[in-house]
């Protein structure tokens, strides 16, 4: 099983060391040592902890649907024209970029700084894994 040295845990949940350091210390993570001695997180402690924080980001809307990809974050940039719009939206560690109609921007009232929730449906997503097949 793979195993995360702490400031790779960080950068893979999207938050400092001492973040990690601290849900260690708290007990809401499981760490170990690696055979140098470093401190280290097991791959599957580490997803199982990602997928219990990303449970913890509530969706505002309160609205059923099939979709399972639901991003909740802030607006943080929108750029229009006459017809087509771009709106970025940062949620946690990641940024999702959506484009849609202009008149769908002013309908939802979204600018900078205004909550939102991206949902993604998609009929197909690629999984890569670093270094190649293994």
């Amino acid at each position: 099983m793979p195993q995360f040295r702490f400031s790779e845990a960080a950068r893979l949940l999207g938050v400092s060391d001492d973040t990690v350091r601290r849900w260690v210390r708290a007990g809401q993570l499981a760490a170990g040592e690696d055979a140098a001695g470093r401190k280290v997180v097991d791959g599957a402690e580490l997803a199982a902890f990602a997928r219990r924080q990303a449970e913890e980001s509530p969706d505002p809307s309160e609205v059923g649907r099939s979709a399972r990809n639901r991003f909740v974050g802030l607006v943080t940039d929108v750029v229009t024209d006459a017809v087509m719009a771009k709106v970025e939206l940062q949620c946690g560690p990641h940024r999702v970029v959506s484009l849609m109609s202009t008149e769908a921007v002013h309908e939802l009232g979204l600018r900078p700084g205004v909550l939102a929730v991206a949902v993604v449906k998609a009929t197909q997503v690629i999984v890569e894994t670093p270094g190649g097949s293994r």
